[in-house]
């Protein structure tokens, strides 16, 4: 598959639109993140979100988290009060993924049972300037075996060769992000990851 070298400070435009291209297109992508490779397509493509349980090899029920560029549409997808989102200003755009009640916009395959949502907002350029140019969320999740985050693009080219492009950021990270569930009263650490967790 295509391995596009990009520039994880300043992403080239022409790169990032030929990578949405491809995410219009019902296209498969793996992007770096400031924790781990992601994989990835747009939200509004169920054949892409399919094609990525399968890639990985996930049960139906396991959750795909998205990204978004910011908050701002954040009441579009999820059902958040005032203190959660204090919360979730106070710690994006960083290494955290938010579980919150989902609204009816969520794509019922990106729902976990009880109706909730996985939502990132990343440091990261690159993940950003794709999304921002898609003009919808992200679907991501790690581009990992058996749990195990790959690092290196060519083992990502390697293990899933049904991937239509990769870009190219040199060595990924190994700690994912951390999950924080805020859908109750209090906080609950789904996953300690690359976010901290001690100052909640």
């Amino acid at each position: 598959m295509p391995r596009l070298e990009i520039n994880r400070q300043h992403p080239e435009p022409r790169k990032i639109e030929r990578a949405v291209s491809i995410l219009r297109d019902d296209g498969v992508l793996a992007y770096p993140t400031d924790t781990v490779y992601g994989l990835g397509c747009s939200i509004t493509s169920k054949k892409a979100v399919e094609r990525i349980y399968r890639m990985k090899r996930m049960k139906p029920d396991q959750p795909l988290a998205f990204i978004c560029p910011d908050l701002g549409d954040l009441a579009k997808y999820a059902i958040v009060d005032d203190r959660t989102y204090r919360l979730m200003r106070r710690l994006t755009p960083g290494p955290y993924c938010f579980i919150l009640e989902a609204t009816r916009e969520v794509p019922r395959i990106l729902q976990m049972k009880r109706k909730t949502v996985g939502i990132r907002v990343p440091h990261d350029e690159v993940a950003l300037a794709l999304v921002r140019a898609l003009g919808n969320p992200i679907v991501s999740t790690t581009a990992a075996i058996e749990g195990q985050p790959l690092i290196d693009p060519a083992e990502i080219d390697e293990t899933f060769p049904g991937i239509d492009l990769i870009l190219d950021g040199g060595f990924g990270g190994l700690t994912p992000s951390t999950v924080l569930d805020l859908t109750g009263r209090d906080i609950v650490v789904v996953r300690e990851g690359a976010g901290p967790v001690d100052a909640l």
